[in-house]
């Protein structure tokens, strides 16, 4: 791969020099700004999964993945993958040619979308102030109505009174809600894990028992608990908290996003929890877990999967030590544990050495995680590395836990998750390009190149693969082992997040705005 040219097509490269310790949201609001994690980052039902409680929206290995998409992922195994059909396969915002309908979002967006009982949820920023009253920087989750996008409420957070260390500016929240009956939960931009009223006060009710909002209005978010992972639980985000919950029915569980300080050495918190686990309904804290301690190279913005896998029902979670951890959803305890870094890797400050954090989503198929590492984008391209995990050993299974590996020059850093469909792998790395390979060997069997950063996560629907860039092209190319490029298809502007369909529509935000595609 020829570094010098692909640097040359990516926006972000410039601020690396000046600014190499920078974090993703460091930019202005007209460049290139990380969705971590946001990216949060996305399904197939092809495991089974074992709830605790049948209301916590679990989807049988034997069932379909189409209907709602209420979580990021879809499903807990997080699989990029779903079952829809009818999807288009190309659309032009500018004709209006495939388009239901468009709704603005903030100046920044960074939060994927989740449809859930006639209604789609998104985190953004608060630069398109639809509630004129409420101006400034602040978190901001917009709800829609899913026939027309018509805005029914939104959700309102302050920024943190510490600052960007902690809540940096115009970011929004990244954070991809996970729907369960009529509640919503999602980690806000102050580092709280919310529960949220999926009417927001739209019903003309307050629901506790948290019954302080400071906006109150009808159109105004309803929250029902908050655990503000900051002040009770002393965990210090660096930056942004990003994660997006996942639930084994009974518990929510979510990262804390710990990390380092302004300086980008000194972990003020090292004993603070990287992990929690809360009681959906409640909010009490069911557990903690410092998996990191010392070691959090930067920041932690990883998202949790859950599955079923050998029998045995795990919470995996990749952390900001470059460490995959498995844990008992019960209690927190350590199942097993897979370094993603070579023994001799280094991390260096700036994107400069060779050992990474795991920003990306574990996925879950069968009894094997898909997982990969990255950095900060504004740290630039370097060497990463993707594995095949076998999830059914115990203990550390670095060695033992390996079936497949690609990384160096052929899987450069990333912040995808990927989608596993019918034994194949698509992942994307930073450098824009966008791979293949056998899900159960690692044999590569194709290669695009995008020719722009990616940030986004491939999405596969209706025998299709969909692509998001920096460069604001949505690339949509045919499943299978065949290289086929279907289209690439203009939304104008920055695409830093992933595809979603649900009840036969397509759903894809760029910066600033949400569009409902829909074949005629």
């Amino acid at each position: 791969m020829n570094s010098e040219r692909r640097m040359a097509n990516n926006e972000w490269t410039d601020t690396l020099a000046a600014e190499p310790c920078s974090a993703p949201w460091r930019r202005e609001p007209w460049s290139a700004h990380y969705s971590l994690i946001c990216i949060r980052n996305w399904a197939a039902a092809l495991l089974a999964l074992v709830f605790l409680s049948p209301d916590a929206g679990a989807q049988e290995a034997a069932k379909p993945k189409r209907g709602d998409w209420t979580m990021w992922g879809g499903s807990p195994d997080r699989n990029m993958v779903s079952d829809e059909t009818g999807i288009p396969a190309e659309w032009d915002i500018k004709a209006k040619k495939n388009i239901k309908w468009s709704a603005p979002l903030g100046s920044q967006t960074y939060g994927n979308v989740v449809v859930h009982k006639g209604r789609i949820f998104v985190g953004t920023n608060n630069g398109g102030e639809f509630r004129k009253e409420i101006t400034g920087d602040k978190g901001i989750v917009l709800c829609f109505n899913e026939a027309d996008g018509k805005l029914l409420w939104q959700a309102t957070h302050d920024k943190m009174p510490t600052g960007q260390v902690n809540d940096w500016p115009e970011q929004g929240i990244c954070s991809s809600p996970l729907a369960i009956g009529d509640r919503i939960y999602y980690v806000s931009n102050r580092c709280e894990i919310v529960c949220a009223d999926v009417e927001g006060m739209t019903d003309g009710e307050n629901d506790g028992p948290y019954l302080s909002e400071k906006y109150k209005d009808k159109m105004d978010g309803d929250f029902v608990w908050i655990v503000d992972m900051f002040d009770e639980l002393g965990a210090f985000p660096h930056n942004l908290a990003t994660a997006s919950p996942v639930s084994d029915g009974k518990l929510i569980f979510v990262g804390t996003s710990n990390g380092v300080d302004e300086g980008h050495i000194n972990i003020p918190k090292p004993a603070a929890p990287d992990f929690v686990a809360v009681d959906k309904d409640t909010g009490k804290v069911a557990w903690t877990k410092n998996l990191t301690a010392n070691k959090i190279f930067h920041g932690q913005w990883s998202s949790p999967s859950y599955g079923v896998i050998g029998g045995k029902p795990q919470v995996i979670y990749g952390a900001g030590d470059g460490w995959c951890y498995a844990m008992d959803p019960k209690n927190g305890d350590v199942i097993w544990k897979f370094n993603l870094n070579p023994p001799d890797a280094k991390y260096i400050l700036g994107g400069r050495g060779t050992a990474n954090e795991i920003i990306a989503t574990p996925v879950i198929v069968g009894d094997h995680v898909y997982v990969c590492v990255g950095q900060d984008p504004e740290h630039g391209e370097g060497i990463g590395h993707f594995y095949c995990i076998d999830a059914t050993k115990t203990g550390d299974i670095t060695q033992s836990g390996k079936v497949w590996h690609v990384g160096g020059e052929e899987f450069r850093r990333s912040i995808s998750t990927c989608a596993v469909k019918d034994g194949l792998v698509y992942a994307a790395d930073l450098s824009g390009f966008l791979y293949c390979f056998d899900a159960k060997t690692g044999q590569k069997y194709w290669t695009h190149d995008t020719f722009a950063a990616v940030w986004g996560s491939p999405y596969v629907v209706d025998g299709k693969v969909m692509l998001g860039t920096e460069s604001g092209e949505v690339f949509v190319l045919q499943q299978g082992r065949e290289l086929k490029v279907l289209g690439t298809m203009d939304l104008m502007t920055s695409v830093y997040t992933t595809p979603v369909a649900a009840n036969g529509v397509l759903y894809i935000n760029n910066r600033n705005t949400l569009y409902a595609i829909a074949g005629k």
